[in-house]
This record gives structure tokens, C-alpha cells and sequence, in this order.
């Protein structure tokens, strides 16, 4: 069968799922490409797959359609429609992004995050939605690899730090004396104004990355290089 009207029911819903209040309302969202396909079938949450190419899997679509479903300058002639699911993943490592908002950043650190054994994601409300096209695609699949918990962090810190968890911060000057040895929380701030003071008096310790010739490092930058360095924990 081939969807070519854009009156189409399904189509319709399908093209919503770019907006993040349809796709909180109706628990699902898009992937682009046969990686990310190939990643969600393997973690068993596409629902559809959708193709503009009578050679690939899926449901065919007309190219018009095909193209008001795009959300990057890349055109994919694969999109699949998958369902939210967030398998709880327990870590002595937890990574926590306080009000990161570009969602690059938040992708590439999910992938970091997975990577080095942070598999246990938390964001505040104020970070970007992680189901948000460009931080799924920057994450290359990472994302599907991580729990990913998003809550109002003062609450959750306090709980982790009564379970026996350090809270540390990444800064660019402030530093201190963290333990390799201990569960670790590793919270990375906002790109413009970094971690909250609030944050911050909750925490055991800071922890700088000392560079050269510029003041400081992309968030994203920073955040795998300090995982990297807690990688054995």
C-alpha cells in the first residue's frame, strides 16, 4: 500500500510526533535512518517503519510525505515510529545534567554516558527532551543503552547522597578531592551559567579539567572526558 494523502490518519499522527507534547501524549516518537532502525528493533520498540524506497522495508510513503516527515538537513528514506519504553538500569555510576539544553550536547554525552559505564542517565526538567530528534540521532543508539530518568534534581541528589553516593560537579576553576573508589554522581551544568548554586551546596566536591589557551570546554567535551577518567569504577 502507498500513503499519499496527507489526510491520511496515520499520517497525520506521524508528522505530530515531531512536537514533543504529541509525543509525551501519545508515548511515542521517530528515528531516522537504518542505524537507529536497526537499534530499535534490537531493543524491541519500532511500531512502524516507514519508506519513500519500494526497495526497503516499510510502509511505503510518497516522497512529499516523506519530506514533511524530515527534521535534519540529511534526508532519510527510512523513519521508524517507536514506542517510549525506559528500562530501569541500576549504576555506581550516574550521570546528572542539570538544565542542558542543547540537545547535541545531551546526545553526545548520553553516548559517553554509555560508554563508559554511566548508565544510569538523570536530567532536570529543564533539559532537553530526550526524545527530541537531534539528541537521539547525536547519541548514534547510545540512547536506547541508558535508563534515562528526568526529575527535579535538589529531591534526587539528597536521595542518592543519603544511599551512599558522592556528589560531584564539573566546573571549569572550582576543584577538590574526589574518590575514585566511591559511587560516583557526575552532574554537568547548563552551557551558559553551569551548575546551580543550589546544586553545588549539595555536593561533596568539584572537579576541573585543566586546559590551555582557552577558558573552558564544551559540556559534551568535558562530560566523556571525565567519565573516561571514572571509567574503571
Amino acid at each position: 500500500m502507498l500513503i499519499t494523502s496527507k489526510q491520511n490518519s496515520s499520517f497525520k499522527l506521524w508528522v505530530k510526533l515531531k512536537q514533543k507534547k504529541y509525543r509525551d501524549l501519545n508515548g511515542m516518537f521517530l528515528v531516522y535512518g537504518k542505524h537507529l532502525i536497526d537499534q530499535a528493533k534490537k531493543h524491541d520498540v519500532i511500531l512502524e517503519i516507514l519508506t519513500s524506497n519500494p526497495s526497503q522495508e516499510g510502509i511505503q510513503l510518497s516522497t512529499d510525505l516523506m519530506n514533511d516527515l524530515q527534521q535534519a538537513e540529511t534526508y532519510f528514506d527510512q523513519i521508524g515510529i517507536c514506542k517510549k519504553t525506559n528500562p530501569i538500569l541500576k549504576s555506581d555510576k550516574i550521570l546528572v545534567l542539570d538544565d542542558v539544553q542543547d540537545p547535541d550536547n545531551v546526545g553526545a554525552l548520553i553516548r559517553s554516558a554509555s560508554a563508559f559505564g554511566f548508565v544510569h542517565v538523570m536530567v532536570s526538567l529543564k533539559t532537553a527532551d530526550i526524545y527530541n530528534e537531534k539528541v537521539i540521532r547525536a547519541s548514534k543508539g547510545a540512547f536506547f543503552d541508558v535508563y534515562i530518568e528526568r526529575r527535579p534534581l535538589i529531591e534526587a541528589l539528597l536521595e542518592l547522597k543519603q544511599s551512599g553516593y558522592q556528589l560531584i560537579y564539573a566546573d571549569a576553576h572550582d576543584t577538590g578531592t574526589p574518590q575514585k573508589d566511591k559511587k560516583t554522581v557526575l552532574i554537568m551544568g547548563n552551557e551558559g551559567h553551569g551548575i546551580s548554586d543550589e546544586i553545588k551546596n549539595l555536593c561533596d566536591s568539584a572537579v576541573s579539567i585543566p586546559t590551555k589557551n582557552v577558558e573552558s570546554l564544551n559540556v559534551s567535551v568535558a562530560g566523556g572526558i571525565l567519565m573516561y577518567e571514572w571509567r574503571n569504577l
